[in-house]
């Protein structure tokens, strides 16, 4: 079974989905076998891949909803070793369906159990929300990676989705663990982020990546032409910064597979 880490922070616009879109095409890139999940309604992961699914077909809300076969909504990329199963818009209802469904929290993890074998990492792109899609990709994630931009209020809500990563552990996925903060958005010339990276690096220290996503034009571009940016432009800040991350990541992963945990605790 592979290491699934979930994307969240309930902040929109932290660099969740650009996260899970260019740090699954990096470890790709790096030889690892990788599986995104998109379990965002507004699908960016999907189209940032270069997939756009017609109505009639499979997608996460099956998966989550009508007990669908996970392994037929998986879809290929244009890099090797990278897969996705996308979002559909419909998603968009999903959190008022679940409400009265049973066992309604573990609908993801139970797709994840099904196919989760065949790859190396599973990173789920969450909403920018604590509801029940969250929830699920809480429940069937080992781990959280939590991106944090580098900007004016960057901590806020973090108290929230540790609260819920707590509550999490307590009564449904008792091995919950956060894998790594993630600082995005980085721009060392400017003031405010070397104020706000001290007091997020004091707050969560080791669990912090060295590696920074910074501010970068490239980054902005790929997503409008369907493509990570190992694609877009491999040369790019950008590009260098996911790949420095992935190789990170798999080191954490190998450590975390020798220690029996995959990050630390809240």
């Amino acid at each position: 079974m592979g290491t699934t880490l979930a994307m969240a922070n309930q902040k929109g616009g932290v660099g969740k989905t650009t996260t899970a879109v260019n740090l699954g095409a990096s470890l790709a890139m790096l030889g690892k076998r990788v599986l995104l999940i998109d379990v965002d309604p507004q699908a960016n992961s999907t189209s940032g891949v270069g997939i756009r699914l017609r109505d009639d077909e499979a997608s996460t809300y099956e998966c989550l909803l009508t007990h669908g076969d996970p392994a037929a909504a998986v879809r290929s990329t244009a890099i090797p070793g990278l897969a996705v199963l996308p979002a559909h818009s419909r998603l968009v209802g999903a959190e008022v369906e679940l409400v009265g469904e049973r066992s309604r929290e573990y609908r993801l993890q139970r797709a994840v159990a099904a196919i989760g074998g065949a790859y190396d990492f599973l990173l789920i792109d969450c909403p920018p929300s604590l509801g029940l899609l969250t929830l699920n990709a809480l429940v069937a994630a080992d781990a959280v990676l939590v991106p944090i931009q580098c900007e004016y209020y960057a901590l806020e809500g973090l108290t929230s989705l540790l609260s819920t990563i707590k509550a999490v552990r307590k009564g449904l996925n008792p091995a919950l663990a956060i894998f790594g903060v993630l600082l995005t958005m980085y721009d060392r010339r400017v003031r405010l982020t070397a104020q706000i990276e001290e007091e997020i690096r004091g707050y969560f220290a080791s669990l912090v990546f060295a590696t920074a996503i910074p501010r970068n034009v490239k980054l902005s571009e790929a997503p409008s032409f369907g493509k990570p940016i190992v694609l877009y432009d491999l040369l790019s800040k950008g590009a260098e910064s996911y790949l420095s991350l992935a190789r990170e990541v798999i080191a954490r992963g190998e450590k975390g597979a020798r220690s029996g945990t995959q990050g630390a605790y809240p």
